[in-house]
């Protein structure tokens, strides 16, 4: 991963590497079966991700640790996926993140594979269990934007629910010792199961915003840690004003659903 301007407490900064496995085997009724074919050779290299990994990211992780964040999220233009996935995603958590270093995150947003348009997502990794993955919508339109929030409890710490475009799409998800505990992520991701294949994705991030509190206590999301690698671009399209209460909103309130917090950037792949 390359390094944004700043330091970085890279005890913290540890972006999770998602299989996907499950949203392949949720969606094999619904894929058309298209087979990807082979990026030339001279654009292969630029795709790998960090350690010539098939993983490649282009995003942010807050400064501030937080009890939930939240994004409108846009696939500007079709993902092109030739092996592997795209996502673009809020969550929070990551590898050995959970107690006693266990896996445990909880993510959402807009997703592709190869031969299936794109969908809206939640992923969820418990302590001691594989990830979960939930279908929430297939088939979405490019350039539509829709609203995902991961968020803790406001009455109950430990305890998270995630939102899309308004609406609570799971029960509580309970993950011990996750109160207080992560610094949230907004960033796009893709990945590809050959070094010889580049994806190619653009998602625009708007409103993005952290929860100083459960239940939804919103302030702009303020970048301490920028995720870069594999050849892909970030685009800062407004900067957050950092003051401290200048924006602390109820998930519930009219804010939820009216102009976005003023953190935007377009993340995009090099190809």
């Amino acid at each position: 991963m390359a390094h944004g301007s700043g330091s970085a407490d890279l005890a913290r900064v540890s972006l999770r590497q998602f299989s996907f496995a499950a949203v392949v085997g949720a969606l094999a009724l619904a894929a058309l079966g298209a087979t990807g074919s082979s990026a030339t050779a001279g654009r292969a290299s630029s795709c790998l991700g960090a350690n010539g990994s098939g993983y490649s990211y282009a995003g942010h992780q807050a400064t501030y640790k937080g009890h939930g964040v939240r994004a409108t999220i846009t696939a500007q233009t079709a993902p092109r996926v030739k092996a592997g996935h795209v996502a673009g995603w809020v969550g929070v958590g990551g590898p050995g993140q959970g107690p006693n270093g266990e896996d445990v995150w909880l993510q959402a947003g807009i997703a592709s594979v190869n031969g299936v348009a794109p969908f809206s997502y939640v992923e969820i990794t418990r302590p001691g269990r594989d990830p979960e993955f939930m279908l929430v919508e297939e088939g979405l339109a490019p350039g539509r934007p829709h609203r995902f929030a991961v968020l803790e409890m406001g009455r109950r710490p430990g305890w998270w629910r995630v939102w899309v475009d308004g609406q609570a799409v799971t029960e509580p998800v309970h993950l011990p010792g996750s109160s207080g505990r992560w610094a949230p992520i907004a960033t796009a991701e893709s990945y590809a199961e050959s070094p010889s294949l580049c994806n190619s994705f653009s998602f625009r991030f708007e409103g993005v915003a952290v929860s100083y509190g459960g239940g939804g206590s919103w302030r702009p999301f303020v970048s301490g840690y920028r995720f870069l690698d594999g050849g892909n671009d970030l685009r800062q399209l407004a900067a957050a004003d950092s003051r401290p209460g200048m924006y602390a909103r109820k998930l519930s309130s009219a804010g939820a659903t009216g102009a976005p917090l003023p953190y935007a950037f377009v993340a995009r792949s090099g190809s």
